[in-house]
């Protein structure tokens, strides 16, 4: 059985003892003997739970060491291009074949170089659009818990569960 169906049936024990017991310690020697097995799969969950999220912090971790690997294997790779390429100038070399590949000099197209930003003409100036308005949530929770009224925006209050 689930957590769901033990939780449903816990539930139903529940009114079904409160309708026919007028006796409180009756009431809770039977819930406490009941819960048994809701408390074992409540555990069980848990522990599933724990076991998930640390999969995936480790997974996380792993990403981010793969990232930086990834990141010092493209430097190295440009940084070994560049030195093939000096190499290349110095000796006046424009091309190496091989059976595999080969190794060409070329001009890269042309590209815009702005020295002096504050001399380009203002019909070379592009504006970005302002960004949309946004809700700031901070400053309403603040006002709320203020006591001030903010059309359109209450304060909720959910339930999570917390493992520790």
């Amino acid at each position: 059985m689930n957590l769901y169906e033990i939780a449903h049936e816990h539930r139903a024990l529940v009114e079904r003892l409160m309708s026919t017991q007028d006796d409180e310690q009756t009431i809770a020697d039977t819930l406490e003997a009941e819960s048994y097995p809701l408390e074992a799969k409540a555990q069980n969950v848990a522990y599933a739970v724990k076991n998930l999220e640390a999969t995936a912090a480790a997974i996380k971790q792993a990403e981010a060491d793969m990232a930086e690997r990834r990141k010092r294997i493209e430097r190295r790779a440009e940084s070994l291009k560049e030195y093939a390429k000096t190499c290349m100038e110095i000796a006046g070399v424009q091309k190496i074949e091989c059976a595999h590949f080969a190794l060409s000099l070329r001009h890269n197209p042309p590209a815009v170089d702005v020295f002096e930003p504050g001399l380009v003409p203002a019909e070379y100036m592009w504006l970005a659009a302002p960004p949309p308005p946004a809700v700031d949530k901070r400053a309403i929770k603040e006002a709320l818990q203020a006591g001030k009224d903010v059309p359109g925006a209450v304060l909720v209050r959910g339930i999570r569960v917390e493992i520790k």
